[in-house]
């Protein structure tokens, strides 16, 4: 069983005879993606923002859905500002189900999430480069967490992706990232 390490940085093409070795990806989300052109604008009904245009080619599809909500299948990345480092993963099928998630880089710089063969086959996944993940964040009392065993891998070139469930115990399902109230007291009045 070959894997391959996804993280972040510049990527490089996968290369079968070096299957196992560790690839860096870039992994933060990109505004448009150049395999998934549509053309068509689609009203998305959502609980936290009202109705949101969003441009079709956004739209990411999960074949198995995302664990513990495998009947919701299609998603779009939203970026609340330019210069924010959370987006929210929406579900087009449902106003009331969304996930924030980061790019796990941004906080955990040595993460990476590594992906079988045949995962990458059911992803289409043919170039590294193609690849982005994303973790999602949880808030669990004072703190902000990453969930590193169960990464999102797109695929940006054909609008797929998957979650992974990693049995790699350098990472948790609730990696802190960030303390509330410390970070709180770091903004100024």
């Amino acid at each position: 069983m070959r894997e391959n390490s996804f993280g972040p940085g510049r990527s490089r093409e996968y290369d079968r005879r070096s299957a196992s070795d560790p690839v860096r990806v870039t992994s933060r989300p990109r505004n448009g993606w150049p395999g998934c052109i549509r053309s068509s604008q689609v009203h998305i009904e959502t609980t936290r923002f009202g109705t949101v245009e969003v441009d079709d080619s956004r739209i990411v599809s999960f074949p198995s859905g995302l664990l513990g909500f495998s009947s919701f299948r299609r998603f779009v990345l939203l970026q609340p500002d330019d210069d924010g480092v959370f987006y929210w993963l929406q579900s087009v099928e449902s106003p009331d189900l969304a996930f924030v998630v980061t790019d796990p880089s941004l906080w955990t710089p040595e993460y990476k999430a590594n992906i079988r063969r045949e995962q990458m086959d059911e992803l289409s996944l043919k170039e590294i480069g193609d690849a982005q993940v994303l973790a999602i964040v949880n808030k669990r009392d004072d703190k902000l967490t990453l969930n590193l065993q169960g990464p999102l891998v797109l695929n940006i070139a054909n609008c797929t992706g998957m979650q992974l469930v990693l049995a790699d115990k350098r990472w948790s399902t609730r990696q802190e990232i960030v303390r509330l109230d410390a970070a709180a007291r770091a903004v100024p009045a």
